[in-house]
């Protein structure tokens, strides 16, 4: 997949093309519908397949008060789209001049001079334009009277596991993984998530306690709610291959602040990782793919009476891991 980071190279893409655009954060299970979609026509009218994808997110430029929660850095979000047979991906720097176009010079500025595309593939949810004045009607309009065709791609509905049905969405991911729900939040995205910061030093208190962990700095990401989760780890050397897919690792995952030895620690993600003489010591990354929520964190009287605690979580993760 060739990418295409500068505005003067976007008329390298090919004359006629099938192309899609979004933010698509996360690449959840209601992209991947409108990417298949243009995948399909893409082959069938033997033209490459373009994506067009901004960052940051236009919000962060706009309203960075009101910016909201990443599920997928850039890298992991292009390695994403390229497992989906993207041909060109198109990233666009977010200006406030560009998200202050109409949506008439977007199409003009960057579809019609630029790209001149065959057929633009969009979700029956897409907006576009200065205030997201633009609708899918909007784009149909313009690309009846500027020689493109548009195809309408429909919402893709997923039951959660309260028989609730909703679209799916980057917006009800990150309200899963918020409060919890990684199950749910894994449904929509199709796949586990994947959490991704640098290994750093910890206090040492899970070893002391028999369960020595490998520790996360905060990364600029959505994370979960705090709690104890199964899940697995990938240990890279760099940011970059911790983005790519390899051999994951059994764990169990801790996200909260140790209240057990009192108050004042801040947020820790740690994992303990379920294989017996793990040793390494050469990665500088780790990636954390959640498989299921275990439980809640709480406080616990004494030390011993949280390593029997881990003991259980240990046992739970292995459970569902192996199936």
């Amino acid at each position: 997949m060739k990418i295409i980071e500068s505005i003067s190279d976007i008329k390298k893409v090919s004359r006629g093309c099938v192309l899609t655009i979004g933010n698509f954060d996360g690449v959840h299970i209601g992209h991947q519908q409108i990417l298949n979609t243009a995948r399909q026509t893409a082959t069938q009218k033997n033209v490459e397949l373009v994506a067009m994808t901004f960052e940051p997110h236009p919000v962060a430029i706009l309203h960075p008060e009101k910016a909201p929660g990443m599920l997928t850095p850039l890298e992991l979000k292009i390695h994403l789209l390229e497992k989906l047979n993207i041909d060109c991906l198109i990233v666009l720097k977010n200006t406030t001049e560009l998200l202050n176009l109409s949506s008439d010079d977007f199409v003009e500025r960057f579809l019609v001079k630029n790209i001149q595309p065959g057929v633009v593939v969009e979700g029956e949810n897409f907006n576009f334009g200065v205030g997201r004045a633009g609708n899918i009607q909007t784009l149909q309009k313009l690309g009846a009277e500027k020689g493109f065709e548009v195809t309408v791609v429909e919402a893709k509905g997923i039951e959660l596991s309260t028989g609730q049905t909703v679209r799916a969405s980057s917006t009800i991911i990150r309200y899963m993984l918020e409060s919890g729900h990684i199950t749910d939040a894994n449904s929509v995205l199709a796949r586990s998530y994947r959490l991704i910061g640098k290994i750093i030093p910890g206090r040492g208190r899970g070893k002391q306690l028999g369960y020595p962990t490998l520790n996360m700095q905060k990364p600029n990401q959505v994370i979960p709610a705090e709690g104890v989760y199964a899940g697995f780890v990938q240990l890279e050397e760099d940011f970059k291959n911790a983005c790519q897919d390899s051999d994951n690792i059994p764990a169990v995952f801790s996200i909260g602040q140790a209240k057990t030895f009192g108050d004042e620690h801040p947020l820790l993600i740690e994992a303990h990782i379920l294989k017996e003489n793990f040793s390494d010591s050469t990665a500088g990354w780790m990636a954390m793919d959640f498989a299921r929520h275990i439980r809640s964190q709480h406080k616990f009287k004494t030390a011993d009476e949280l390593a029997k605690q881990i003991a259980k979580d240990c046992k739970k993760a292995k459970q569902i891991l192996s199936r």
